[in-house]
């Protein structure tokens, strides 16, 4: 098994597995003629969108219509197809937010497919990690968690999205506590690089409620 990083603003992963090619997020819409030559050159056979957020799912509709199967958790699945508009994005602006999310391409509920914690995907265990949104995902294997944006890599080490930025800021200072409780070799957050099972234990012992 093999994990290769991407940057599109967001983190992108490619995982290549003794049962297939996923990718893991799908980048800013800015990138997208970018994430499709990733998705044409990396061949997977699934895309996992870890929570809605346009930097995040920008890309998205490039691999649904590419016929590429775009797996989410189901709380997730109203903002990818454009059911809903609520971002987060300007904090404090919801209008704005909800323009942003209009004028991003969506992903038809056709090519959308549930995925729940606790399934797996490819050799990876779907892991729970709800607070910055509802439905928010990541994938654990081995020793290594994908985190989406449960945390932060900054070059201080591990941080929390700004509270105005999660749907639930206590929650998901629980999350963090949560993964600083699990067995980890490595954390890569949805935007930085990778983080040390320390840096994430050293965040979540502060006061994570009133974290930044």
């Amino acid at each position: 098994m093999t994990l290769a990083v991407r940057t599109l603003y967001a983190n992108v992963f490619l995982l290549d597995t003794p049962d297939g090619r996923l990718l893991v997020d799908a980048g800013a819409l800015p990138y997208a003629w970018q994430f499709a030559q990733i998705v044409r050159a990396f061949s997977p056979s699934a895309l996992l969108v870890t929570h809605a957020h346009v930097d995040h799912a920008g890309g998205a509709f490039v691999a649904a219509r590419l016929g590429v199967p775009v797996l989410a958790h189901p709380l997730e699945h109203a903002q990818l197809s454009g059911q809903v508009h609520d971002l987060p994005y300007p904090a404090g602006r919801p209008w704005v937010g909800a323009l942003v999310s209009r004028v991003h391409p969506k992903v038809a509920p056709g090519r959308l497919h549930a995925v729940h914690p606790g399934e797996r995907v490819h050799g990876w265990e779907v892991v729970g990690l709800p607070g910055h949104t509802d439905g928010q995902i990541g994938l654990r294997r081995g020793g290594v968690l994908i985190a989406a944006d449960a945390v932060v890599g900054g070059a201080d080490g591990a941080h929390l999205p700004r509270a105005a930025y999660n749907r639930d800021h206590v929650q998901a200072g629980q999350t963090l506590q949560a993964i600083a409780g699990m067995d980890l070799q490595q954390v890569w957050p949805g935007h930085g690089g990778p983080l040390r099972p320390e840096q994430i234990r050293a965040r979540a012992g502060r006061d994570v409620a009133g974290a930044t």
